[in-house]
Parts: structure tokens; C-alpha cells; sequence
């Protein structure tokens, strides 16, 4: 048996129920290797050894006794714009480094509801936007691991947990997941309440998670999904079609090759993705070409001036009496969000609204889109990386998943982004199950193993 602390939710669980583990034997492992890693990697903001314990104990009991919940005794981080009762959120702002909420956020608590452990609260830029984190890619430490979910991605990655919780408003939880070789899954917009999650963009800003397999991300969308009165956006549909767990591969699927973003994307990147879509197309699926309905730098500039206008009025106050703390990009941003005429933002909606009505056409023939996660590797850290293959997706609230998909020639991860319409997260990871074992299993970061 591999240590605990490599082992995936699905595979945690398993061994629970095999009484060939505990909760009180994975939580420690998981503890004692941030303690041993996050010196140089950074990922956690906040590790909460007392209270994991504490939890990793009751969870043990009621394994014990036949009291076991969904994700009984399976770790997760929680990034820190999210809030934890009773412990800090921070959002990477010094005016919030007091702030100890009260109340769970509604994801954090239906995580526990389902019997999940909160192992702590990891690393984010600033409120989610520019200025990157202090984190570090456990592939190259000298490299970003994205943004803005840093931590999270970089501490499922380093194997420091199986499972985080991150945010998305434009590329968050897709392109950290990429640059650090692991799962990243947003769902449909409205699917998964953000009542306790520290706004960016009141009608961007998604929840997801960041994990090392497909069975794990359809494990945390059946506790996180559902309608959640407290969040203006949640849908009725949130808790409608979600997918039983994803331990078996189904048929070969029909998959749209964008091209548009494939054209952008560095010559390294296309030729690594168009050689995936030959394997898969190898391995039976349907490959076709398709191509965006509008030109791709116009849906970029949309989303843009959306969610920079929404980001200006959601800081308005916090930056007119604290802009020294603000980092030097996020007040830019914002300071330039402020001078978005109106006229330009209800031109963008409406702009989306045609994108959405358009983008259905896509989907005409397959089963899910096939792009690029990312247009090159994980850069260095003095940015997050780009996040136009990723925000394009995000502007119309789709469902999407990045895939570890290899390694390029200097040994750093690539990945890629599986896209579906609105609601249809079994179809996504229906499919995204097949490619996954298709393209196998992707190596740990060469890190050290205990």
C-alpha cells in the first residue's frame, strides 16, 4: 500500500472501508508532510493540526461504529477567501489578517455536513486577482503555480492534500491545476453556493476544486452541489443530475477541437494537445474541429470589462479607506475598473447574452469541447500565467475540468480543458473519466517521498 498521504479521495475512502486505514493514520501523514514541505512551497496559509486531529478522531468513530457520512474522514483545504468558523480568512490582506469568521461558508459547511475534514486554509493572491502569492509550483519551485487558487493546487500537487476547495472568475482553479499537474473542476455557474466566499465578480465568481482524479471530482460535487437560497445566483437546478461516483470508464466520446484557442497557444502546447487528440482519437473517440462563434479576442475583452467593472464596484469602499494595503496590480486594476463607463458594461452583457445564445452550436455532433488548459507552461512567478483559455468558458458559467495530460521536454506539467454545456457535470465527467484513463496516470512532482 502507498504511504497515505498519496492516496486520492476514492482511494482514502476504499481503504476506510477495508478498515486498511483511518482517519487518525491519513491525517497525520497529510500533517506531517506540509511540515516537511511547506517551507519551501508555501501552499498553506493556515494549517489547522489541533482541529484536524480533533476531527480525523470523531471521523474514526464513526467509521468505527457504521456512522459514516459521504466523505467520512477525507481531508480537504479551503482557500482563504473562504470562510472557516473559527478560523482566520485573510484574503491576503493585511486589514483581514484579525478577521476570524463566525460562520462557515455554505461549501465549507456541507463539506463537514458530509463528514470531510478541514485540514486548513490555503494560500491565495489577493483577493483572488493579481499580484501572485508567495506559493510556489512543486514541479520548479522558481516557477508559479497559478492563480488565484495557488495554495490549493500547489498542496494537492505536493500530496500535502488530497482535496482543496478553490475560486474561479476567470482561470483559478483550471490553470493552477494545470501549471501543478493535477484535476481542477469548475461547475456550472449557480450550481455551487458562494454565500460565505469573499466576492470578486457578483456574476463571474465560481467555486471548484482542485483534486488528482476525475472519481475524486465528482465525490466533492455531490456534497458541494445544491440550491442555496443565501446566494442570489444559486440555481433551482443545482442539486439536479449530479453523477454517482465515476469508478468505471464508459464509451469512447465525440469530442470539438477548438480550434481558435489551439491557434493561440505556444508551439510546444499545440503540438502536445493536437497529439492528444490523436491518442484519444487512438483510443476510439470522435475528434472533430469547431470553432468559436465570435471572434476570441472580442469574448476576452467582454469578460474583461465584466468582470473589472464588478471588481471595482465590489471594492469600492475596502479600497477607498485601505489602498496602501492593496498590492500595486490588484489597486491598478481596480483603480482602472472605476473609470469603465456603464454604457460599456451593459454592452458587454449584452454582448455575453449573444455569446451564450451562439455558443449552444458548439455542442452540435459532441459530447464535450477539447481545448488547451493553458496556452504555454507554468512561467515564472512573477505572474499567475494566462488565463484566456480558461475566462472564455467562465464568461457563459460552462462546466469544465482541467486533465494532467504529460510532461514537456524541461519536466513541467501540461494539461487539458474539457468543456460542456450548462448542467450536463455527468456527461463532463463522464467523458473526462474516459480521456483520463486514456491518457494515464500522471507521475507525483519530484519531490521527496516522506
Amino acid at each position: 500500500m502507498p504511504e497515505p498521504y498519496e492516496l486520492t479521495l476514492a482511494q482514502a475512502a476504499a481503504a476506510y472501508a477495508r478498515r486498511a486505514l483511518s482517519p487518525e493514520e491519513l491525517v497525520p501523514s497529510l500533517l506531517q508532510r506540509s511540515q516537511k514541505l511547506d517551507a519551501s512551497i508555501q501552499a498553506w496559509e493556515t494549517l489547522d493540526a489541533e482541529g484536524a486531529l480533533a476531527q480525523a478522531r470523531a471521523s474514526a468513530e464513526r467509521l468505527r461504529s457504521g456512522r459514516a457520512r459521504p466523505l467520512e474522514g477525507l481531508p480537504f483545504g479551503v482557500k482563504d477567501i473562504i470562510y472557516t468558523a473559527g478560523l482566520r480568512t485573510s484574503a491576503g490582506f493585511k486589514p483581514y489578517e484579525g478577521l476570524v469568521p463566525s460562520y462557515d461558508a455554505a461549501v465549507v459547511a456541507r463539506l463537514k455536513e458530509a463528514g470531510a475534514i478541514i485540514l486548513g486554509k490555503t494560500v491565495t493572491t489577493q483577493f483572488a486577482v493579481s499580484d501572485p502569492a508567495r506559493t510556489c509550483n512543486p514541479w520548479r519551485l522558481e516557477r508559479t503555480p497559478g492563480g488565484s487558487s495557488s495554495g490549493s493546487a500547489a498542496a494537492v500537487a505536493a500530496r500535502m492534500a488530497p482535496a482543496a476547495l478553490g475560486t474561479q472568475t476567470a482561470g483559478s482553479v483550471l490553470r493552477p491545476a494545470a501549471y501543478c499537474g493535477v484535476v481542477g473542476f469548475k461547475p456550472t455557474f449557480g450550481r455551487v453556493s458562494r454565500y460565505g466566499v469573499i466576492p470578486l465578480s457578483y456574476s463571474l465568481d465560481h467555486v471548484g476544486v482542485i483534486v488528482r482524479s476525475v472519481e475524486d471530482a465528482a465525490l466533492a460535487l455531490q456534497a458541494l452541489a445544491g440550491h442555496d437560497p443565501r446566494d442570489p445566483a444559486s440555481s433551482p437546478r443545482a442539486a439536479a443530475g449530479i453523477p454517482t461516483p465515476l469508478s468505471q470508464v464508459g464509451n469512447p466520446p465525440r469530442l470539438g477541437l477548438v480550434q481558435d484557442l489551439l491557434d493561440r497557444a505556444q508551439p510546444e502546447v499545440r503540438e502536445h494537445v493536437r497529439g492528444v487528440s490523436q491518442r484519444l482519437a487512438g483510443g476510439g473517440a470522435a475528434v472533430q474541429e469547431v470553432h468559436l462563434p465570435l471572434p476570441m479576442e472580442l469574448i476576452l475583452a467582454v469578460h474583461r470589462t465584466i468582470m473589472q467593472a464588478e471588481a471595482a464596484a465590489v471594492h469600492a469602499g475596502l479600497l477607498a479607506a485601505h489602498a496602501d494595503h492593496y498590492g500595486p496590480m490588484l489597486r491598478a486594476y481596480l483603480e482602472v475598473g472605476h473609470l469603465i463607463p456603464s454604457a460599456a458594461y451593459l454592452h458587454a452583457q449584452r454582448l455575453r447574452r449573444r455569446f451564450r445564445t451562439l455558443a449552444g452550436s458548439l455542442f452540435e455532433g459532441v459530447d464535450v469541447l477539447l481545448t488547451p488548459t493553458v496556452s504555454n507552461t507554468a512561467p515564472d512567478r512573477s505572474t499567475t500565467g494566462d488565463p484566456s483559455f480558461q475566462g472564455v468558458w467562465t464568461l457563459l458559467g460552462y462546466p469544465t475540468i482541467s486533465l494532467p495530460s504529460g510532461l514537456s521536454a524541461d519536466g513541467l506539467p501540461f494539461g487539458v480543458q474539457l468543456v460542456a454545456p450548462p448542467f450536463a457535470e455527468g456527461t463532463l465527467l463522464t467523458v473526462a473519466r474516459w480521456c483520463e484513463a486514456a491518457l494515464g496516470p500522471m507521475p507525483a512532482p519530484p519531490l521527496p517521498s516522506s
